[in-house]
């Protein structure tokens, strides 16, 4: 697995390199190494950059690619190391971009869209060259991609803040870099499905406060099958036939990010799934492990997910609910056919969704944006698609509706229409069982 990129010279950055096939694993490129300590940067100050050709499935296309490394922030608040790459549109003038954030969801940093981009073929990076189905119209209509590695460099998986923090801060530095024609008054739109919704999400909340130059520069964001409440998504998921396998590598993404150690409250099973996909993607998970359950997986005494305090407290820490509300126009897509993808679970406060995603938790994020001053939501919810077929509908309609927000056309409003859904309150600890 290596990046063969034929490259050109970058300029003007502060390591600008011309990229050479280099094993992923060892690329130097992903490693800060100056002089100065990572905290004397700002966020979004560019580090390295690099200009090659852009990948699909390892093989080299005639469009070229800017990978920067750029300075961010981590789930717990530390100055941290990412990459994000910006693909220029041939017909575009860098006045417009979308920041597209992937669903690659993995455990492993190898498998980040940048990584696909650069060359390197894994399993788990099958999905970052999928996506180019949804990014190619984006480049025919004149937009720049942004493309950050949500995950970080430590693959913190289902760690909201984190994703928002890398997406703010690689939208920074793709602006910072006269390599990308992007500038201040480039504007942007968010977008992403999953795994990438939940960064869309994390981003338009934490912009306000986190990234006020970006929440300055953003038309509004777009996503479907989004992650709101992942306590209600771990109990959602239990026992399902295809989804099932989300819970062990959502545990070990959430204890990686804030560095709990779950191995204590694991039994010989439970250890056994964790090496399993310690460093595995969806693509390990999905239909993997069927019929699995936290029960399955735990030491007695902590069969309840609850009764592991520090558990519960990262995924209260992840939970939108407790979020600040995005101040710019939101389209929110949701599937409800679980049953299709063999989640069959409708437990009382969860109810259904598209097979990992909670339909109820969506609808009452909806709903709360609507109530603390954001009327610009639109709220779609497909009752028979699932989590795989819900993009399908969903990609077309939000890239139309970003095209109407860069129009400046006034952003359509559910509010008021809008079913009710779940309590978003968090999670408390429950005495062992």
């Amino acid at each position: 697995m290596t990046v063969a990129p034929a490259a050109t010279a970058a300029a003007s950055t502060p390591a600008a390199t011309t990229a050479t096939a280099t094993p992923a694993a060892s690329d130097p490129f992903y490693t800060y190494d100056g002089s100065e300590p990572l905290s004397s940067f700002a966020p979004g100050a560019v580090l390295k950059t690099r200009t090659l050709q852009y990948h699909l499935v390892g093989i080299p296309t005639p469009l070229k690619a800017i990978q920067l490394l750029h300075r961010s922030t981590d789930a717990q608040g530390r100055p941290a190391a990412n990459v994000t790459t910006v693909v220029r549109s041939l017909t575009g003038d860098g006045s417009k971009a979308v920041s597209y954030q992937s669903f690659y969801d993995s455990l492993t940093p190898e498998d980040g869209p940048s990584r696909a981009i650069a060359g390197n073929l894994t399993l788990g990076g099958v999905i970052p060259n999928v996506e180019a189905v949804f990014m190619a119209p984006l480049l025919a209509k004149g937009y720049t991609l942004v493309i950050p590695d949500t995950q970080g460099q430590r693959a913190a998986f289902a760690a909201g803040p984190e994703y928002g923090t890398n997406t703010l801060d690689s939208i920074r530095a793709a602006t910072r870099s006269a390599e990308t024609g992007l500038s201040d008054n480039t504007r942007f739109g968010l977008m992403g499905y999953s795994g990438g919704a939940i960064a869309t999400n994390w981003a338009a909340a934490l912009a306000p406060s986190y990234a006020p130059d970006v929440n300055r520069k953003l038309v509004g964001f777009a996503e479907g099958g989004l992650l709101v409440t992942p306590a209600h998504n771990l109990k959602y998921v239990d026992g399902s036939l295809s989804w099932s396998g989300v819970i062990p590598m959502a545990i070990i993404g959430v204890s990686r990010s804030f560095d709990i150690d779950v191995k204590p409250y694991l039994n010989s099973y439970g250890l056994k799934v964790y090496a399993e996909l310690e460093k595995g993607s969806i693509i390990d998970a999905l239909g993997h492990y069927p019929g699995l359950t936290w029960k399955k997986m735990a030491k007695p005494g902590y069969e309840n997910i609850n009764s592991v305090p520090d558990l519960v407290t990262a995924v209260n820490r992840i939970n939108l609910g407790s979020a600040a509300t995005p101040t710019v126009p939101g389209f929110i897509a949701q599937g409800d056919g679980g049953v299709l993808e063999g989640t069959f679970s409708n437990h009382r406060g969860i109810g259904t969704g598209d097979g990992v995603m909670v339909a109820g938790d969506v609808r009452a994020l909806a709903r709360q944006y609507c109530a603390t001053g954001n009327s610009a939501i639109t709220y779609r919810q497909y009752e028979l698609l699932s989590h795989v077929g819900v993009p399908v509908v969903w990609a077309p309609l939000a890239m139309d509706w970003l095209d109407d927000r860069f129009a400046g056309r006034t952003a359509p409003s559910d509010c008021g229409r809008i079913p009710a859904g779940n309590s978003l309150a968090p999670e408390e600890p429950t005495p062992l069982s």
